[in-house]
């Protein structure tokens, strides 16, 4: 049975407080890894139906192709930025104050999009919602490294992404043609109305002064932190560089939305085995080669996209793409946390995720000035390949430290 403690601590009482002393989940438990999923999932959790989100201003708004992809590419380059923030607050703020007022303010501008439909109008406000959620998540990362096992939180936060992402894929495509964007933006809103009741009872983390002030050689070491920055980077605009448009390549290929809204919903659910792996397995076989192999094969399953016309190849190839997909990011976030206890390096490490997420639609909204999917895929495609490239000396390095 999990562990419930008192809140003992001399931290200011979180808003909303009843003036009793809250009930905190064990800091390290399963439960408090699942709360700070959904806190850090909270921000950005538009990703994870990012698909819907882009046919959805297209049907429910009459939005462009490069209309949606830039008003997606605002949320995250704004997500990007409030991510970099957190790099440099995550140590000096009271991070639980700081979680209640934006997930209050994104529920706010989340609302506000309900009622928005010029397309310059909308990219401005998700650049804020985006600058919000950015911060939330980067405080969030920062927060799961003070963790142990760090890959393992990251893992359960994937688990959350993908399977609340899978529900969103599987039926808010179909919820638009009837309720507009609303279906959208309420879904968010509720997200993260749930996140809020969860944070009473998240425990504070604070910094341990062994954290704060102890470094090793490998977390000096700059060239492995920036080996790793650009592998996020480049594994995220690949991957979401396709994602976001994954409804469109369908359509072009000749496939109907009743076929793509399941089998991208099927996708997602099957790529909770990724996570699930992390959580289970953990660092046992270092970090190398789970990483470069399932880099690889997410790179050969965007190249089989070419060949969507097959409605199996379609399903087969995105279902693996999301298990790899799940499966790598918690490995080099947790090298990033490797770096860095106290959780600055972790941030930065969301903030380089957070770039990558924006460019792959904004590349991809450049392409498409027609319908040139098959250049989206290859661009993908070699990114991915850069990306195992320099994944690896990080990877090697820490496993040598473990051996």
């Amino acid at each position: 049975m999990t562990q419930i403690t008192p809140d003992a601590d001399n931290e200011a009482t979180p808003p909303f407080a009843t003036g009793t002393r809250r009930a905190k989940v064990k800091q390290n438990g399963m439960l408090a890894r699942i709360m700070l999923a959904f806190l850090t999932t909270a921000g950005i959790f538009y990703i994870n139906i990012m698909p819907a989100v882009v046919s959805g201003l297209k049907e429910g708004l009459a939005f462009t192709n490069q209309q949606a992809g830039f008003v997606s590419s605002a949320n995250l380059y704004g997500a990007a930025i409030g991510a970099l923030t957190a790099v440099f607050l995550i140590k000096r703020i009271n991070w639980r104050v700081w979680s209640y007022i934006l997930l209050i303010s994104l529920i706010a501008i989340d609302g506000i999009c309900i009622f928005i439909e010029d397309p310059t109008f909308m990219v401005v406000v998700r650049f804020i919602h985006g600058l919000t959620g950015g911060l939330l998540v980067g405080i969030g990362f920062g927060i799961i490294s003070r963790t142990t096992e760090a890959d393992k939180t990251f893992g359960y936060l994937l688990f959350i992404q993908w399977g609340l992402g899978g529900l969103g894929l599987m039926f808010l495509p179909e919820l638009v043609p009837s309720y507009g964007t609303a279906a959208l933006f309420v879904s968010l809103m509720t997200f993260t109305l749930v996140t809020l009741l969860m944070m009473p009872f998240i425990p504070h983390y604070k910094i341990e002064q062994s954290q704060s002030s102890h470094q090793t050689k490998t977390s000096m070491n700059k060239s492995l932190l920036i080996l790793n920055l650009v592998a996020i980077f480049l594994f995220q605009a690949a991957n979401m560089g396709l994602f976001a448009y994954i409804i469109g390549l369908g359509k072009a290929q000749g496939l109907s939305i009743e076929f793509m809204s399941p089998a991208l919903a099927s996708a997602s659910w099957f790529a909770l085995l990724g996570p699930f792996l992390v959580i289970i397995i953990g660092t046992k076989y270092g970090r190398t080669l789970p990483l470069v192999t399932s880099i690889l094969i997410t790179a050969l399953c965007s190249w089989l996209l070419h060949y969507s016309e097959s409605s199996q190849v379609y399903l087969v190839a995105n279902i693996i793409i999301g298990v790899t997909w799940a499966f790598a990011l918690p490995f080099m976030f947790g090298i990033c946390s490797e770096l860095d206890k106290a959780g600055q390096l972790a941030a930065l490490g969301g903030f380089a995720s957070k770039v990558g997420l924006a460019t792959g639609p904004m590349v991809g909204a450049i392409i498409l000035t027609g319908e040139e999917y098959d250049l989206v895929i290859k661009v993908a495609v070699v990114a991915l390949i850069f990306c195992a490239i320099s994944v690896v000396k990080p990877a090697k390095v820490l496993d040598g430290m473990r051996s």
